[in-house]
């Protein structure tokens, strides 16, 4: 599975890790927040090294649909359900600070841009309300909103809200051009980096698999904090949804558009060697808790673009994974227990591309000293009960997956018959005592253990990326238990044989 903005041809240029260097600043992924991060850190002088697991773009920004919107969803009226006013006014300050940055880059770089208006709809009668709220919240908060009937779709709606003149683009494009610059004004990029460990002292020491590097900050833009100072994974939920890219005849919805309601269904075009292709987008579910195979949600996404847009031809299809924080703000800034010099952002809730820009903006103030009210406003933020009550559900919600993980791999032994499972498939089971995950990938079964490296959720295997992925806290691993993404930093135990 390949992304579109992915499949090209295109080379990063890299630098090779060098052991035992120092550095003002060490910047952990190379996402758009690491990206942004470290150029403007880097305009300022500072020297910088960016240290990614595996190549540029390979988790979220590489993944994601990239529309840069300030009408996201729902998520300004959700926002009031957990904070003030203020803090959603903030929150659209940042955004649109990042989103006003990110259009200018693009500008300067000669990044192809196309200005849509965004629309978040109602796809059944009962998410009119949703639409309601959000274009009611949106207006107060000073977004120029109307209340549209979403015609342009070929598909009954009940309802939108539209804000015009919002962007997309190529993420890859971006973060090409932000990868040059950085290492034109002396900043360093290194590929195939994964850190395991951070610890703070008169120079913060970053651990590599291959050695180590010093710094006087350091700053995770790993879509959720590698350490686990400050319980960030209890604060907010991993989620995967599905994205696909279709050849559609005749013409296709110019806008942006976002149901407000289940299931969910994102739509934006995108042009890729003089065509203009259909992304579709939907289905999502928290990591390892999918009720649905994901295969069959693609397949679900797959007939639904069918039905409502005959003749569309399917040529990619691709999956991401983002954070949602219980209280619907996003979580910038110093990380506990880092000694002042560990920063982290997290918790975007699907909505990276503006949220990505205004952390980097953020976090490389904190370094520099900088002073932004909104960043204060949403950094001294103090949340409704509702945002308790939301994040004890959330980890009940953890803690029963977690159960029932170890019970059903207690109760499905692996007998001998069933320890080679066929191409494509992957099976959990107790084996001497021990839950190990099997599976049969391009033709090579491995045996790893069963039990995620981060706290020790029992994995489910994802039949369409062909990973194991942890319920708990969205940690995901290839077939041969090598780390892919989350907060886990350690390869799953290689199993002995089960023959």
């Amino acid at each position: 599975m390949t992304s579109l903005w992915l499949d090209r041809p295109d080379h990063i240029e890299t630098d090779p890790f060098v052991p035992g260097a120092d550095y003002d600043d060490v910047v952990v992924g190379a996402g758009l927040t690491g990206l942004v991060t470290a150029v403007l850190l880097a305009r300022a002088g500072r020297r910088v090294a960016v240290l990614e697991a595996r190549h540029v773009g390979a988790v979220t920004t590489g993944n994601t649909t990239a529309k840069l919107s300030l009408l996201q969803g729902t998520v300004l009226s959700s926002l009031v359900r957990f904070h003030s006013e203020r803090v959603a006014a903030a929150y659209v300050e940042g955004n649109s600070e990042g989103q006003s940055w990110l259009l200018r880059y693009c500008d300067d770089h000669q990044i192809p841009v196309q200005r849509r208006d965004a629309f978040t709809y109602a796809g059944q009668r009962s998410g009119a309300s949703a639409v309601r709220k959000e274009f009611e919240v949106a207006s107060r908060l000073g977004l120029e909103v109307t209340r549209v009937d979403a015609d342009e779709l070929p598909y009954r709606t009940f309802g939108a809200v539209r804000l015009a003149d919002q962007a997309q683009f190529d993420p890859l494009d971006v973060l090409t051009a932000l990868a040059g610059e950085l290492r034109s004004r002396g900043g360093v990029l290194v590929e195939r980096a994964r850190v395991v460990g951070v610890s703070a002292g008169k120079r913060t020491t970053v651990t590599t698999k291959t050695g180590s590097v010093t710094a006087e900050h350091v700053i995770l833009a790993t879509g959720v904090p590698i350490l686990d100072r400050g319980l960030y994974w209890a604060k907010v939920t991993p989620m995967r949804s599905y994205a696909l890219a279709f050849r559609v005849p005749g013409e296709v919805p110019r806008g942006m558009y976002l149901s407000a309601d289940s299931p969910t269904r994102s739509l934006r075009t995108a042009e890729r060697d003089g065509e203009e292709l259909l992304l579709v987008g939907g289905n999502g579910h928290p990591v390892g808790r999918h009720r649905r195979p994901p295969s069959e949600l693609v397949a679900d996404l797959t007939a639904w673009t069918a039905r409502h847009f005959p003749g569309a031809e399917r040529t990619q299809v691709w999956s991401a994974q983002d954070y949602q924080s219980h209280n619907h703000a996003p979580f910038v800034g110093k990380l506990p227990r880092g000694g002042g010099h560990v920063y982290l952002a997290t918790g975007y809730n699907k909505w990276g591309m503006t949220n990505a820009v205004a952390a980097g903006l953020r976090l490389s103030a904190e370094v520099l000293g900088g002073n932004m009210p909104w960043a204060k406003t949403l950094g001294t933020r103090i949340s409704k009960p509702a945002s308790l009550a939301q994040t004890v559900q959330a980890n009940l919600v953890v803690g029963a997956a977690a159960t029932a993980g170890w019970v059903g791999a207690e109760l499905r032994p692996l007998s001998a018959s069933a320890r080679i499972p066929a191409e494509g498939e992957g099976m959990v089971g107790n084996l001497r005592g021990a839950p190990v995950a099997v599976s049969t990938v391009d033709g090579t079964t491995c045996a790893v253990s069963a039990i995620c490296t981060h706290l020790g959720g029992v994995l489910r295997f994802n039949d369409l990326e062909k990973s194991w992925d942890c319920p708990l806290h969205g940690s995901r691993f290839a077939a041969d238990g090598s780390v892919l993404e989350g907060p886990a930093t350690k390869d799953l135990k290689q199993h002995e044989s089960t023959a």
